[in-house]
């Protein structure tokens, strides 16, 4: 189906029992078409950052590279990040990766189950000497994307007209759902690998233990409880 030089499947014919190869290759077309054009949705700012030109040739050999894995369309696009790394042609973005990634986890976040958060006064009430060793429910949409690129501040340029040039260091993202939209917060790389840590069921002090002494854990606190991204504490 996704390769335009494959023969036509025996049995596809037309009523007069020809072979069907022009109805089939429209029909083909039509496939290829459509997968391009859910890569367009999925990948927005990509896109934008290389063109419609250079996005619709690259979506044309990912798609047959990477056929979808689901019937949902919503998810397709999972390799993209991968297949960027490795696409020569786009060897000269390199934060371009890391943009589809950001993009991908933003639709993860967006299809993500809902949570029941915690409160603040629930966390507020646990013993300070219990404190390293609770572990933390994290909601499903929450997603984290470390980076040596400035990839907030390139997706906010990108997204917002009043949005600062971005300047070329490592930045960090946390995308939380409080309510019905994902929303992006910058962090440090210090941050994430704590929130992933959380994420993989490790206690707030083996969390704290993975990052380096740039995390700012009260700072990372406040920002999960604050963005309804707790759901449990045990």
């Amino acid at each position: 189906m996704l390769d335009p030089a494959a023969a036509v499947p025996a049995g596809i014919i037309n009523p007069d029992g020809g072979q069907a190869a022009k109805r089939f290759d429209v029909y083909r077309n039509n496939v290829a078409v459509s997968l391009s054009d859910a890569l367009e949705a999925a990948f927005p700012i990509v896109r934008k950052l290389v063109g419609d030109q250079f996005f619709r040739a690259m979506a044309g050999i990912y798609l047959r590279k990477h056929p979808p894995k689901s019937p949902l369309m919503m998810f397709y696009g999972h390799a993209m990040p991968q297949f960027l790394r490795r696409f020569p042609p786009a060897q000269t973005l390199g934060y371009l990766p890391d943009i589809a990634a950001v993009e991908l986890a933003l639709r993860h976040a967006y299809h993500a189950a809902d949570a029941t958060p915690v409160t603040p006064q629930e966390f507020a009430d646990l013993a300070p000497d219990a404190l390293m060793g609770v572990r933390l429910r994290i909601a499903p949409a929450v997603q984290t994307v470390a980076s040596s690129y400035p990839i907030h501040a390139i997706y906010r340029a990108n997204t917002s007209d009043t949005a600062p040039k971005p300047v070329m260091q490592a930045e960090a993202i946390l995308i939380t759902r409080p309510a019905f939209d994902p929303e992006l917060h910058r962090i440090n790389a210090a941050a994430a690998t704590c929130i992933e840590a959380l994420k993989s069921g490790q206690t707030l002090g083996q969390a704290m233990a993975t990052a380096d002494d740039t995390l700012d854990l009260g700072q990372v606190l406040g920002l999960l409880l604050a963005q309804s991204a707790v759901t449990e504490i045990y």
